[in-house]
């Protein structure tokens, strides 16, 4: 599998309260090292922003554990902040990659879905080996879930959407849930959607299941 990353390396400034908010939670919020060892059903996030949400989405389905993975420090800072404030006991934040977390550390058949929503586009051609959705990694992804698991994507970048769709459908594993676009689903509505939708861009989701 390629080692071609697929986010921005961003240096996301952090004041000291953000700092110390990230040492001092991590190790009580944050996801254990090694294997992944959650007891009950699982849902991987794969780049939560501001976590905003991840929140709502935690609250909506208490019973789910959400590991939420990022790689962007601030957001990191916000989301362990929010998630001691409001007392959210079922998430679980990984300050790291997700696709290493995916390859290293999940079980085959373990999780019950995965959500990504709003990933880069990376709309140059030259950039489309760096996308999230890529058939080495949709791979990976369904090889991670349990038979009927949902990969739940989201974009507001048309060529994306059409590639993605394209992507996941050449996947063995995977099955479309909806004849193409899925409807508007329970989704929480996130800052980069409404951007996109200021812009007049279409907002597309996928959900695909494993088989």
């Amino acid at each position: 599998m390629s080692d071609i990353r697929t986010y921005h390396p961003r240096r996301g400034r952090m004041s000291p309260a953000q700092r110390s908010t990230v040492d001092l939670l991590i190790p009580v919020l944050g996801l254990p090292d090694g294997p992944l060892g959650i007891a009950g059903p699982v849902v991987l996030e794969i780049g939560f922003g501001l976590g905003h949400a991840t929140i709502e989405m935690a609250r909506a389905d208490p019973a789910t554990t959400i590991v939420a993975a990022d790689v962007h420090t601030p957001g990191v800072a916000r989301l362990l902040a929010a998630l001691d404030r409001e007392h959210i006991t079922n998430v679980r934040v990984e300050h790291g990659d997700a696709v290493t977390l995916l390859r290293d550390r999940v079980p085959e058949d373990r999780l019950e879905g995965i959500r990504a929503f709003f990933p880069d586009p990376w709309p140059k051609a030259r950039h489309h080996k760096r996308r999230l959705v890529r058939p080495d990694l949709v791979a990976l992804m369904a090889s991670r879930m349990r038979p009927g698991g949902r990969l739940h994507l989201a974009t507001d970048w048309e060529p994306y959407a059409e590639a993605m769709l394209e992507v996941l459908g050449d996947e063995p594993r995977l099955t479309n849930a909806y004849e193409r676009w899925a409807p508007r689903l329970e989704r929480p509505v996130t800052k980069f959607e409404l951007q996109g939708v200021d812009r007049g861009h279409v907002v597309r989701d996928l959900v695909f299941v494993r088989v």
